[in-house]
Formats: C-alpha cells, sequence, structure tokens
C-alpha cells in the first residue's frame, strides 16, 4: 500500500515536470524511484536529492543512452536508472580506472560485484572507465545524455576540470544534454575561498562547462537548500550524509540537511 501511495505522489509530482504527452515515462520512472529493490540508504536521501524531479528537468526517456559519471557501489541514480533504461535504453556507469586511490579501487569492485548479483535489474549495464580525458566515457557521438552528480567540486578541486568535460562532450551526440547537480558555493566569496570547503559558485560552473564547448539549457531549484549556511567547520562534508564530525553538533547539521545545490541543464553545441 505504501508504494502505491508513493508511486502516486511522485507521479503527481512529476506532472510539473512533464507535459502530457510524456506521462507514461514519468509513471514507469516513478515505479522505479519507488521499487523495492531500492537499498534503504539511497531512499533515505530523496528528501534531500528529488531523483525523479532533476531526471524529469533533464529530460531522460526509457530510450536514452545515459552515461552516469562515478556511480559507485552505492549507485543512488544506477538504482533508478539501470533498470528503467534496460529494456529501451542503456545505462553506462563511467566509473575507476586503474589509477584510482586503493579506496576507489576497493568500491569500483564492489560495484561490480554488485552488478553481477543482481543480473535482473544490472545485466545490461556497460561499465567504462572514467578518468578526466584519459579514456573514453561512451564511443564517440553515442550518449543522448552525460549526468554526473556531487562531482564537480573535485575536479574543480584537483584541475581535472577540463579533461572532464572534454570526454563528456566527446561521447554525446550533437544537441546531447549534460546534467549536472553540485554543492552550491556563495555568490560573495571568490572561488578560490570556497573550493577547500567542496562548494562550486553557480555562475564559475557555468563559465567553466560553456567555455567547454556547452550551452546553458535551464537551471533548476529542484536541490536548494536555503538552511545550509556553507560556514561549516569541515565543508559540506560537515553535512548529511557524510557527518565529518560525527556526534558533535550532529542534531544541528542533521536539522540543516544535505547541501544547497544547483541543477544545471545543458546541450552540446
Amino acid at each position: 500500500m505504501l508504494n502505491k501511495l508513493l508511486v502516486a505522489a511522485l507521479v503527481s509530482i512529476a506532472a510539473f515536470c512533464y507535459t502530457p504527452a510524456h506521462a507514461q515515462g514519468a509513471s514507469e520512472l516513478a515505479q522505479w524511484v519507488a521499487a523495492p529493490h531500492r537499498t534503504p540508504g539511497n531512499v533515505a536521501r530523496d528528501g534531500y536529492r528529488h531523483p525523479l524531479e532533476v531526471l524529469a528537468f533533464f529530460g531522460v526517456r526509457d530510450a536514452s543512452t545515459v552515461v552516469e559519471i562515478l556511480p559507485g557501489s552505492g549507485g543512488y541514480y544506477m538504482e533508478i536508472l539501470a533498470p528503467y533504461l534496460k529494456d529501451k535504453g542503456l545505462y553506462i556507469a563511467a566509473n575507476r580506472d586503474a589509477a584510482a586511490p586503493p579506496q576507489y579501487l576497493a568500491d569500483h569492485r564492489k560495484l561490480l560485484a554488485r552488478l553481477k548479483a543482481e543480473p535482473a535489474l544490472y545485466e545490461k549495464v556497460v561499465v567504462t572507465q572514467f578518468n578526466a580525458d584519459l579514456h573514453p566515457i561512451a564511443p564517440p557521438g553515442s550518449a543522448d545524455f552525460v549526468l554526473t552528480f556531487r562531482n564537480l567540486h573535485n575536479w574543480v578541486a584537483r584541475n581535472e576540470i577540463d579533461g572532464a568535460l572534454r570526454a563528456f562532450h566527446k561521447a554525446l551526440k550533437p544537441g546531447g544534454v549534460l546534467g549536472v547537480v553540485d554543492h552550491r558555493g556563495r555568490a560573495d566569496l571568490p572561488q578560490e575561498a570556497q573550493t577547500k570547503a567542496g562548494y562550486v559558485r553557480q555562475d564559475v560552473a557555468i563559465a567553466l562547462i560553456e567555455k567547454a564547448g556547452f550551452k546553458l539549457a535551464g537551471t533548476a531549484e529542484i536541490n536548494a537548500n536555503p538552511r545550509d549556511t556553507k560556514d561549516h567547520p569541515e565543508g559540506v562534508w560537515t553535512l548529511p550524509p557524510t557527518y565529518r564530525l560525527k556526534d558533535r553538533d550532529r542534531a544541528k547539521y542533521e536539522a540543516i540537511g544535505e547541501s544547497d545545490r544547483f541543477t544545471l541543464k545543458f546541450v552540446k553545441r
């Protein structure tokens, strides 16, 4: 009964993002968001991450070829997208390469094991390597969508952003969509003062991505959180779900919730 109510609620929400012509697709996607195979830890994040609204905003369809960058073994979006795309589309997990640090390689092995253990959901998933532009994340010009969630700040901090964007641009079809969600920095502080805290100014993100051959097609406040003051002692990792301070002031940060985030849609020029 609970799942039926959740599906109904998600379909109702999707009506704000989808036109009537896409109602069937919204219903199918909503069913995967509410599906029982999703891990409880991921479901607990839905109130902050709004997966149905985000995917509707980006325009993902069941026949799309979608590359997700660094889904990891947790697979928050993979749990939704891989089964949704299984019959008509294609889900590509662009994950770690052999140069990744040991903890990331261990997580990559967990991802591969998970895909193998759940063939009904993941047997058609294609895994590629991602490390800036060192590897093709998909055949050139083949992807309808490249999606990245809370990764941009790392590439900015490591000076890997230009290479990553080159890889995305090469993989996408002309007019293909790059969808980006990340921790939104303060507009009144320079980017350099916020990079170590994990925040990226929205205007800086847009400028970097447009310089790489993309055109901004839309912004959304789906993942906005005005409670996030962006001045936490351990940066964005002070907040859930990381809680880097552990039990110190945990109730305070739990009340804030996950970070304030921009949700940006670009098309390949």
